[in-house]
């Protein structure tokens, strides 16, 4: 076992700090839109960071583990692409803004309001199987990472009988982050994936530092220089023989940003807790130095482990790790539990707790939060909308927290039996497809064009649904086989089949195709079908339809230039300054990228020139993160404050319970709304 009594005194002294703050927040959750939005007292602060830790858990660290250790320094080159997009989206408010304005608690509420009461049950059911299917496998991805880089035993023995290890894991890390889900509601997850965030930027800065210093850049830049000619990774233009994370991943990396804003629902309570359309924005900006700054640990990580494992100079300490690598017959399971296992052989006493306590609170940041996300909308967008009287608060909460407790017995049982056969990464593309991939039409089609119709919502989402699922279906059976001995095979299913794998689809590759068949969908059904209007106005709650104390502002309420780029009244001198600050960073990156990469369409810059700028960047990167993490820490503080006062003062509306009343539903006029 690598773990001593000081490194498991580090992890029950923060699970106490966390109890404690779950706990405090059960008082304050007395209504269900206390439970589902944190009665929308969020701060941009307070979300930025609780929302990039429900994102950042142990399956996302894996998953950019995996493909670091395939391509090093080369996937963050490519990734500076996304900073115009970033910035785009950012100012402008990209569908959170508006999405915040409908005060909708769900996004099938959103789509009750803007197509049907049945869209939203089909919507909320594609959505919930989709998202307990992609969260199927996180128990599992995460009782191994602990396991370890913990030097767990696979087993131990209680009264004569052998207990899996792996089991008692996964039943004790889901436990835990039910009893959080249950204590608060969206309250709960949101003030304790703040303290877990804050946390974990202040120990992934001290494991970074200890690792940059334990391994010295000649030694990385020894290994990292030892890779195939074409394969390269320093040299982000020698890539040519990288099957999986290619230049084509990372475009639709970018199209997805666009696409897939607010349609994926593991994180949608943060999606409607903001105090304000304006305050959801600026968290959205702010969350913008989570991939730039914060997640440095997913680089540095696994390139100090890749040069640990193959550098002459750690051989003796690296056999170890290498012999358990070579134990495990599933190359998908060596490529998730490489980092752990070195980790817990790199890591000294102390500094081991302390990374172990950040894992665990990666673990139930992102589990309690997915958990309140699945369970809510089951209950929220296909139960409710089918009673025709409203439920108790009392019964409605019930209701909620028993949803939540089936979704966590549903991944226990999916960890259990489910057999990986992919990179995480794949596998959450095209799990996450089977919803997002029609999804996105349907909420950029609902948000911003009018002439958006319900049957367009329909036929988009069926078919990005059908799309992902006949590649999942591919992924896990030989579906020309079975075809084969069916006499009368359903032609368009069974060419398709073929044609997946033949070609060999990667789950990224397949989104891209769900996302171009539900756009193009979506488009055609609205404009050849009968011309409709919406009434956006009344949807955003603008114009006449306003709601007191709301400074929202439309696009055509826009007075200046900068107002209709996004710098609208409600952004203070503050805010500004904010955003210049925010921006700032992917915008000097971007013109580097643009200058740099035409460079090197010209001159062949050798891959020592391009060490030498990863070196300085992973550096500076360093310097920002410490100082995005006091920032932030700060601002995070004042929120929660203030969050604690409005649930104090403020009256809890009883009625608001995503419920859509038949007068809102009338929502389809003719002629212009604006």
């Amino acid at each position: 076992m690598n773990m001593q009594p000081l490194d498991w005194g580090i992890v029950v002294t923060l699970m106490a700090v966390l109890v404690w703050g779950a706990v405090t927040t059960k008082r304050y959750t007395r209504s269900v839109a206390d439970f589902l939005a944190a009665n929308r007292g969020g701060g941009r602060y307070l979300i930025s960071v609780a929302s990039s830790m429900a994102m950042v858990g142990v399956i996302s660290l894996v998953w950019f583990f995996e493909i670091n250790y395939e391509v090093g320094y080369v996937r963050y080159w490519w990734v500076l692409m996304q900073g115009p997009a970033f910035i785009v989206m950012a100012i402008s408010g990209w569908v959170f803004y508006r999405y915040r304005q409908t005060r909708a608690m769900t996004l099938p509420q959103l789509f009750e309001l803007r197509y049907s009461r049945n869209f939203r049950v089909f919507a909320g059911l594609v959505a919930f199987v989709a998202g307990i299917i992609n969260f199927g496998i996180f128990p599992a991805v995460g009782a191994r990472f602990f396991i370890a880089m913990c030097g767990l035993p696979t087993a131990f023995v209680v009264a004569g009988f052998s207990i899996s290890t792996f089991v008692v894991l996964m039943l004790i890390l889901l436990g835990t982050s039910v009893a959080f889900t249950l204590l608060g509601g969206q309250i709960a997850v949101m003030v304790t994936d703040f303290l877990q965030g804050v946390y974990c930027n202040i120990i992934f800065i001290a494991i970074i530092i200890f690792l940059l210093v334990t391994f010295s850049w000649d030694q990385i830049s020894t290994v990292l220089l030892a890779a195939p000619a074409e394969k390269s990774l320093v040299h982000p233009f020698h890539i040519g023989q990288e099957e999986h994370f290619n230049f084509l991943y990372f475009v639709i990396d970018v199209l997805i940003l666009f696409y897939g804003a607010a349609s994926w629902q593991g994180t949608a309570g943060y999606n409607c807790a903001a105090k304000n359309a304006h305050e959801a924005k600026m968290a959205g900006i702010l969350g913008q130095w989570r991939e730039r700054v914060l997640l440095l640990i997913v680089l540095v990580v696994p390139i100090c482990v890749l040069t640990f494992l193959e550098h002459p100079d750690f051989t003796d300490a690296a056999t170890t790790v290498q012999d358990q690598l070579g134990a495990i017959e599933s190359e998908t399971l060596r490529n998730q539990t490489r980092a752990p296992l070195a980790l817990g052989v790199l890591l000294p006493k102390g500094l081991l707790g302390l990374a172990c306590a950040a894992m665990l609170a990666a673990f139930i940041s992102t589990h309690d939060s997915y958990l309140h996300s699945w369970g809510s909308i089951f209950i929220q967008d296909v139960v409710l909308p089918f009673r025709e009287r409203p439920f108790t608060p009392r019964q409605h909460l019930w209701l909620l927290r028993c949803s939540i407790i089936g979704v966590a017995v549903f991944i226990f049982a999916f960890s259990l039996f489910f057999t990986q056969t992919q990179y995480v990464s794949m596998f959450l593309a095209i799990t996450g497809a089977i919803f997002m991939g029609g999804a996105g039409a349907v909420i950029i089609g609902g948000l911003y064009w009018k002439r958006g119709t319900t049957p367009a919502a329909w036929a988009a989402m069926i078919t990005g649904c059908l799309l992902a699922l006949l590649k999942v279906l591919v992924e896990q059976i030989e579906l020309p086989t079975l075809l084969s001995g069916i006499d009368t095979p359903i032609l368009g299913v069974g060419i398709a089949g073929v044609v997946l794998t033949k070609v060999n689809i990667t789950g990224q590759e397949m989104t891209l195709i769900s996302m171009v068949g539900s756009v193009t969908v979506y488009v055609l059904v609205s404009l050849l079908g009968p011309r409709t209007v919406f009434n956006m106005d009344k949807l955003l709650h603008r114009g006449k339809y306003k709601i007191a104390g709301d400074e929202s502002v439309s696009l055509a309420e826009a007075r200046t230039i900068w107002e209709k780029l996004g710098f609208s009244r409600e952004f203070t001198g503050r805010d500004k300054l904010v955003t210049y600050i925010t921006l700032g960073w992917p915008l000097v990156w971007t013109v580097i990228f643009v200058v740099v990469t035409a460079y090197n369409l010209v001159v062949d810059v050798p891959p020592e020139s391009w060490l030498s700028f990863w070196h300085a960047y992973t550096w500076l990167v360093l310097v920002f993160a410490i100082g995005v993490t006091i920032w932030f820490t700060v601002g995070g503080y004042q929120d929660i404050r203030y969050l604690f006062r409005k649930l104090k003062s403020e009256a809890h509306d009883v009625t608001d319970d995503g419920r859509v009343s038949h007068e809102e539903n009338d929502r389809v006029s003719p002629g212009r709304d604006e």
